[in-house]
């Protein structure tokens, strides 16, 4: 079992939002569906026998999706950063998830149920910590000119002389 489990509120788009993410993401399984029993539904208002949770998997990153009702929403102070090695992968990525969403900047962007994401490349957290301070000026200035990144970009930014 894994030891921290990201458990998302929804409203009532659990089991779609996890059939989304899903469909998205290779190595990606549908695990438990839970609906409300009596007691839940009394408490909560939901109908007896409506979904209540979805586990669910990525990349071997289990989540839960609640719906919860309308008293929670996501935040961009939080998200789930992606690696991605290619530019393929990244443009993929991106595609799928900010359909219907909102794109933001430095490869960050909102899906349409509300949750952030962060679609980089893998080698981006290395070129940010290199110790030459030039390099790392020139991958950032690159950086934050990006709504969805470019990898070609950041990497002729880093290999500058």
């Amino acid at each position: 079992m894994q030891k921290i489990i990201p458990h998302l509120w929804f409203d009532n788009q659990a089991e779609v939002a996890a059939k989304f993410y899903v469909s998205i993401f290779k190595n990606s399984r549908i695990g438990s569906i839970t609906s409300y029993g009596k007691a839940g539904a009394e408490v909560s208002g939901r109908p007896k026998g409506s979904v209540l949770t979805v586990t669910f998997q990525i990349e071997g990153q289990e989540f839960v999706a609640l719906n919860g009702g309308p008293a929670f929403t996501f935040s961009p102070a939080i998200s789930f950063l992606v690696n991605c090695e290619t530019q393929q992968e990244l443009d993929e990525l991106w595609d799928k998830l900010s359909e219907g969403g909102e794109k933001v900047q430095c490869g960050r962007l909102t899906d349409k149920y509300g949750v952030s994401w962060q679609i980089v490349p893998a080698a981006l957290g290395e070129m940010l910590q290199d110790q030459d301070a030039e390099r790392y000026e020139r991958v950032m200035k690159a950086l934050l000119q990006m709504v969805k990144i470019d990898m070609d970009g950041l990497k002729r930014a880093y290999e500058q002389d």
